[in-house]
């Protein structure tokens, strides 16, 4: 058995998604576990160095950790032949760049969404990539979690019969700052630093409907900006220039409708932070983060429209839970392991920085549907588009 290390560049690792799902959730975590193991028995091994700009908090995350490479230098750890993939978590306006230097460096790319400012310069990365002969990936971890992995489970069973409509349900209640502090750093909500609940969740919905729904064809949305005052960072009142709020709708190929709508300004009164509901002609499911509940044709109630009455029935208690029947790991982590195993052992990988385009292209639309008042078809997007 042979162990093959992997130097990986983590820029951005200081904020707060490269801290927690990246560093120690996925990289900390395979280290930890010894390791992944290879189909031949050999092991791949991640050796991150972290990247940042705060040189107090990269020392300090490297002491927790037991790493011994961190710098605030990414040149120098781009010329190091050592590292072999450079991993991009920063804001969304600086991860353009950061990855364009990495592909000049040689580097396989791996990063976080959206992966650029606009549908053309998306293309124009995975365009580079491609003539530098880079391997690359986008995270797309929604696609991993557990509530998700069975209601794809019921999808691929055919469970639903002809799938007629889904319902997704995002968000929960931001504090504004003032009172308590928010949970979300201030850049999110201007519009000027990349921020925006378009730009950050039409790249996960783009990725959760193709994969479980089926493919795109137009879409309507309307945005808002609920909130307009909020505290930053440093106690200071600061005006909201980007949506806190996004309601769309979307016309599949298949004839299915869904409707997705994502809040920063809502409080929750449903089952997790996430819900989609699937409603079919055979059976519906309703997932979350972790569960996933469903209702059978044969096991639907026939309620009857009374206002005059009490409610008489307990419509929750009508619904059963799928079982696991299987250990789920944390998505980023997962993701994380195939994109390695990808780089290493040439195993197959799909999500690249194309699909990562795809999602960055849903959210120009979304707002181009928003600013028109109107509905707007998704043309498909190939990669001899880019032009540069």
């Amino acid at each position: 058995m042979a162990i093959k290390e992997v130097g990986i560049i983590m820029n951005g690792v200081t904020g707060r998604m490269g801290t927690n799902q990246h560093l120690i959730r996925s990289i900390v975590a395979i280290r930890e576990q010894g390791g992944i193991e290879l189909s031949n028995g050999d092991k791949i091994m991640p050796d991150p160095i972290l990247v940042g700009r705060r040189e107090h908090r990269l020392k300090e995350l490297a002491d927790q950790f037991n790493l011994s490479r961190w710098t605030t230098d990414v040149e120098e750890a781009l010329a190091d032949d050592y590292n072999q993939i450079y991993f991009d978590s920063q804001t969304t306006v600086r991860r353009a760049e950061g990855i364009r230097r990495a592909i000049k460096a040689g580097k396989h790319i791996y990063c976080e969404k959206p992966t650029a400012e606009s549908t053309e310069e998306a293309l124009e990365l995975a365009m580079l990539t491609k003539e530098a002969g880079v391997k690359n990936g986008v995270v797309q971890d929604k696609l991993y979690l557990p509530g998700l992995l069975k209601l794809k489970r019921l999808i691929d069973s055919g469970f639903f019969g002809e799938m007629l409509s889904v319902r997704m349900e995002f968000g929960y209640w931001v504090f504004e700052g003032d009172w308590q502090e928010g949970q979300r750093p201030s850049w999110n909500y201007r519009k000027e630093d990349g921020g925006g609940i378009i730009v950050d969740m039409f790249a996960h919905w783009r990725y959760v409907i193709t994969h479980l729904f089926g493919n795109i064809k137009s879409l309507s949305c309307m945005g808002a900006t609920h909130i307009d005052k909020r505290i930053d960072e440093n106690g200071e009142e600061y005006t909201c220039t980007a949506d806190d709020a996004a309601y769309g709708t979307f016309e599949l190929d298949n004839g299915v409708i869904v409707q997705a709508n994502s809040s920063w300004a809502v409080r929750v009164n449903r089952e997790d932070l996430l819900t989609i509901q699937v409603d079919g002609t055979e059976g519906s499911a309703v997932a979350g983060l972790r569960d996933c509940k469903i209702q059978h044709r044969v096991n639907t109630p026939k309620p009857v429209w009374n206002p005059d009455i009490p409610n008489p029935f307990d419509f929750q208690s009508q619904w059963q839970d799928v079982p696991a029947n299987q250990e789920f790991d944390n998505a980023f982590k997962v993701q994380w392991e195939m994109f390695l195993k990808h780089v290493v052992a040439d195993e197959a990988y799909d999500l690249d920085l194309l699909e990562g385009a795809k999602g960055t292209q849903l959210s120009d639309l979304a707002l181009k549907s928003w600013s028109e008042r109107c509905w707007v078809d998704v043309p498909a997007l190939e990669l001899q588009e880019a032009s540069r």
